[in-house]
């Protein structure tokens, strides 16, 4: 499961973008990987500035990833760094970088110049990530960031690194070839991490107009050597905006960089690049495209950063699966305790679990994380409830070859989609198996607080899709402060209205807030994004504040 965490404060409703959100070339790659219109319901997840929560989170980063071209037409990717609280945030339109940006950065010129540029923040640690774009322009002693596009990003394939710091190098340098060394493979065959930089010029008022920096993460050498000049990089399922490969569809100018995270330095990589629609160049089976990378430009860049990071610490749990529990033909619930039976590292009802399971035929560990559908209260035990999807790799080997004895690998559980800590109206949304984080909302909601009201809404087509029902039912039934209510879009024969559903149909924004809208609740969405896109859109169009919308995509 698929979280990009976004919990969004109140922004003005007419900077909210109502237009489509993409260019040709990403509508094309949409319709190529046969993912429907995604434009239909993306612009819920796409703005025009950046919400309350994504500003506090770039205000704490101590790096920027930053995409742009230099002066003869070459797309870069750059890391920059600054002290602690280099970055602050005056209004919801705007960045301000307190740095220097180092005369070696092949993007040093155009930086001080002004510049568009494509943006991910991200936070190793925590693995969250925003991206968006925008122009940079000097001013003074930094640097203003003007943002134009800005939308959120799951967790996925994101390795967790803390980082620490040491004094900077005062003498850098920079090394030009125009193909890789070995010892410049070696590295790329080592590492786990890349981000990618692409740009698309249309009209500069253009929504979709400019440069994106995007993350890609795998196993260790995920990135294939093809040669020293020729370099393929599998894609993996993601949002399904196809922002990198919808640039490059129309431009196919392309940026890497590679960090060495012990050392600091970068191995920065400009080229041209062509998509692999059927991904079998790669040798990778998760790929469902590939994309095929001819160097033009190399250039190394030892010591560059201050900051060092370090993965200890991940995968510290070794949990062993005591039961499994088949919910429906595709859905299938895995209890998991700690290898030596102690207790488990608590966890926020919301939250999820990155797990690594070692598969046969793949190079290394395949990380995913997903959503926990348990107790919360339960000290020694995590439930994860998975959807084997026929493309999902990990999902499918869940399914298929993990049973009771095996041993799972996980960190410890993160995410920031949980309940808000007050006193005030809850909605738990949900819609398929989106339901999975909101049975674990309703049992730590009502264990906190016996006066909450907390209302259970939940879509899905009839009983034979209707999952952990019975669990709900006895949360509810126990509880005088709960009630639920149940949509069937396509009712069996024999399911019975008022006992097994309460309404036919869809779901909808004006039927929530006919089931409740006391002032100041605040409700939860979880399930597909178009779903919740449709779902929040309509609940901010009737003034329910942002601040009091939740939604977590999968």
């Amino acid at each position: 499961m698929c979280q990009p965490n976004q919990h969004l404060k109140d922004e003005p409703m007419d900077q909210i973008a109502q237009i489509n959100p993409f260019h040709k070339g990403e509508l094309e790659a949409q319709q190529r990987a046969g993912v429907g219109n995604v434009a239909s319901w993306a612009g819920g997840f796409i703005r025009k500035f950046l919400p309350a929560q994504h500003r506090d989170f770039y205000q704490s980063l101590p790096f920027l990833v930053v995409s742009s071209e230099d002066a003869t037409g070459h797309i870069w990717v750059t890391l920059l760094e600054g002290e602690e609280g280099f970055i602050s945030s005056p209004d919801p339109n705007s960045l301000v970088m307190n740095t220097k940006i180092d005369a070696h950065d092949p993007l040093s010129e155009r930086f001080n110049d002004g510049a568009e540029i494509g943006v991910v923040g991200i936070e190793l640690a925590s693995r969250r990530r925003n991206r968006f774009s925008g122009r940079l322009h000097k001013k003074d002693d930094a640097y203003q960031i003007t943002v134009k596009q800005s939308f959120g990003n799951c967790p996925q394939y994101i390795t967790e690194r803390g980082y620490t710091r040491v004094p900077a190098t005062t003498v850098k340098t920079a090394q030009s070839s125009t193909e890789l060394s070995s010892l410049q493979m070696d590295m790329i065959a080592a590492s786990d991490t890349l981000f990618i930089g692409t740009g698309h010029r249309g009209n500069q008022d253009d929504f979709s107009s400019g440069f994106d920096a995007s993350h890609r993460g795998g196993a260790k050498g995920f990135v294939e050597i093809v040669d020293h000049q020729t370099l393929l990089i599998p894609d993996y399922p993601g949002n399904n905006f196809f922002n990198t490969i919808g640039n490059l569809l129309l431009d196919n100018r392309i940026g890497l960089v590679f960090v060495d995270f012990e050392t600091g330095g970068l191995l920065q990589i400009s080229g041209h690049a062509q998509v692999d629609w059927t991904g079998e160049t790669s040798a990778d089976l998760n790929a469902r495209r590939a994309i095929k990378v001819n160097i033009d430009q190399v250039l190394e860049r030892p010591n560059a950063l201050s900051l060092r990071w370090s993965a200890q610490g991940r995968s510290v749990l070794r949990l062993s699966v005591v039961d499994k529990k088949i919910e429906r033909g595709d859905i299938t619930s895995f209890y998991l305790a700690a290898g030596d039976r102690g207790a488990l590292p608590r966890f926020q009802a919301g939250q999820h679990l990155p797990i690594e399971i070692q598969i046969p035929g793949q190079n290394g560990m395949t990380k995913r994380s997903y959503t926990l559908s348990g107790d919360p209260a339960r000290p020694n035990e995590y439930r994860l409830t998975i959807k084997r999807e026929e493309l999902g790799l990990a999902s499918r080997f869940l399914h298929d070859a993990v049973d009771v004895g095996s041993m799972i690998y996980a960190s410890i559980p993160s995410g920031t989609f949980v309940i808000p800590d007050d006193h005030s109206p809850l909605v738990l949304i949900s819609a398929g198996v989106g339901i999975t984080p909101m049975i674990s909302m309703l049992h730590e909601a009502l264990a906190k607080n016996e006066n909450r009201p907390v209302w259970f809404v939940h879509a899905t087509q009839n009983s034979d899709t209707h999952v952990l029902r019975r669990e709900v039912d006895h949360l509810i039934n126990n509880h005088i402060n709960a009630k639920q209510h149940i949509f069937y879009s396509r009712p069996k024969g024999d399911d019975v209205k008022g006992q097994d559903y309460d309404q036919a149909g869809r779901l909808s924004a004006q039927s929530i807030l006919e089931i409740n809208r006391t002032p100041g609740t605040h409700y939860m969405l979880c399930g597909p994004a178009q779903f919740q896109s449709k779902i929040k859109m309509g609940l901010e169009e009737v003034g329910i504040p942002s601040s009091h919308i939740s939604f977590e995509v999968f």
